[in-house]
């Protein structure tokens, strides 16, 4: 879809009976409101849809809370779960008192990421390509309240599960164990099916799979390869994948997550982050340096360790974030760069061709919105290219098992959210350059996820009666 008239013909032909709005808050949580076709035509296009911004977090407060959802045409497609045929447009989110993109509009900030790209002259296209993992589980129940609190994953294929009979009488005994879930085939591997199903929901809707299979983790830590791309519509994609995810399991009776750690002792789940920044159908990444990268590729590199604490803010947005970026477990915590270390925060993958040369950025989460985490990458890896900020040498030791003196010389990512968002306070000039991010999105934001790390700082936790009850 590209124009207006295709969208109204896309609707015509699939005699859609809705049309389907949604806009990314700040979270990164998809939201929607739905008209008729009685009630939807090119109009749209050029006036937008009015909705109330106040009632979104982090936004505007209700004395000026006049929005307009304005439809980008080329994202349009048909949706696969609802009863009636209904078609889904993604929307920017417009402040009509100046016609431009509200600057808390994740989608907006990315667009305008892209445009300072081009503006710098350091390149005019940046891709992206996003491996966000999940968890498939069979339920999972949790409660908070003055009187305690609870969690319970329930998991047939779980390893915690094989002294437990299945529903329907027995226990299959196939299922992978701890750190165990990654390559075997099915029984062990429980989720091919589902996995199977979401490919080709991906698919039918114009998200391009590569490849989809199991991750290392038990209880169905899974994950699914979709095509790289520019950074708006790969980060269109990455919320249509959660999307697609999400509802795929519910029609199986299951439930599906992309929490960075919700299983205690073993892996957790991140969404490694590939990139590369092109001129002139050039990509500018690929040079004779280190692994095959450019001078551009390193000072890249050179920007993201530079003001990875900051970036952690908005690439690792949850108290929960904090839990996978531990030692052990196959989370990069380390600020260095490879070829063939995965223990570096930043990968070089081997290529074979001067096209595919990219870097990758391993320290990011699933929970992280898209449009806001590839925006940041850029603008970090921008300020290290505009600056020749130098990443030093790479580090193709084993990074968990170096000793303490080397250890110590190593900077590392945020150790919690509350670290993060101060990093972010005291440095986030390169994020507002050509106004990509506003000073008052960085408050606004900041304000948002304090407030989740006072709620869990001032919840008790189970833990703690196992510390100190007995005290």
């Amino acid at each position: 879809m590209s124009s207006p008239q295709d969208v109204i013909n896309m609707v015509k032909e699939n005699e859609a009976k809705f049309v389907d709005f949604r806009f990314t808050d700040t979270r990164g949580k998809e939201q929607h409101v739905t008209v008729p076709v009685s009630a939807f035509d090119e109009d749209k296009f050029e006036n937008g849809h009015a909705f109330d911004g106040s009632s979104i977090a982090g936004w505007k407060g209700i004395q000026a809370s006049d929005m307009q959802l304005m439809p980008d045409p080329s994202t349009a497609y048909v949706d696969p779960f609802f009863d009636e045929t209904t078609v889904v447009i993604t929307c920017d989110v417009v402040d009509p008192s100046d016609g431009r993109g509200y600057d808390r509009d994740p989608r907006s900030i990315a667009k305008r990421a892209e445009a300072y790209l081009k503006a710098s002259g350091v390149g005019d296209t940046a891709y992206f390509g996003p491996e966000p993992e999940f968890f498939v589980f069979d339920s999972v129940a949790w409660n908070v309240d003055m009187s305690g609190c609870s969690l319970k994953i329930y998991s047939d294929e779980a390893a915690w599960s094989s002294g437990e009979k299945s529903e329907g009488g027995g226990g299959s005994g196939h299922r992978p164990g701890v750190k165990g879930g990654y390559f075997p085939v099915p029984p062990v591997d429980s989720l091919h099916d589902i996995r199977s199903a979401m490919v080709l929901t991906l698919e039918s809707i114009g998200v391009p799979v590569e490849v989809h299979h199991h991750e290392v983790a038990t209880a169905g830590q899974c994950e699914i390869g979709t095509v790289f791309s520019t950074l708006v519509k790969r980060a269109d994609w990455t919320q249509q994948l959660k999307y697609v995810v999400h509802n795929v399991a519910h029609q199986y009776g299951k439930t599906a997550t992309f929490m960075p750690k919700p299983i205690v002792g073993d892996n957790g789940s991140g969404m490694h982050v590939h990139q590369s920044i092109w001129k002139d159908g050039k990509n500018t990444f690929a040079g004779n340096g280190y692994a095959g990268l450019s001078e551009t590729a390193l000072f890249y590199i050179g920007g993201i360790i530079k003001h990875a604490k900051a970036l952690n803010a908005i690439t690792n947005p949850g108290t929960n974030s904090y839990k996978r970026l531990v030692p052990h477990y196959e989370a990069p915590t380390k600020l260095a760069y490879s070829a063939k270390n995965r223990s570096a925060s930043i990968r070089v993958p081997h290529v074979t061709s001067d096209k595919a040369r990219r870097i990758e950025t391993r320290f990011p989460d699933p929970i992280a919105n898209p449009y806001l985490c590839f925006a940041a990458l850029l603008m970090a890896g921008l300020d290290g290219i505009q600056n020749k900020i130098h990443p030093g040498e790479p580090a193709d030791k084993n990074l968990y098992d170096l000793p303490p003196e080397e250890d110590a010389k190593i900077p590392t990512v945020c150790a919690s959210l509350e670290e993060a968002l101060a990093a972010l306070a005291a440095d986030h000039e390169f994020l507002t350059r050509g106004g990509v991010f506003s000073d008052e999105w960085i408050d606004a934001f900041i304000e948002l996820k304090m407030d989740e790390v006072n709620k869990v700082r001032m919840t008790t936790h189970p833990v703690e009666f196992d510390l100190y009850y007995s005290c």
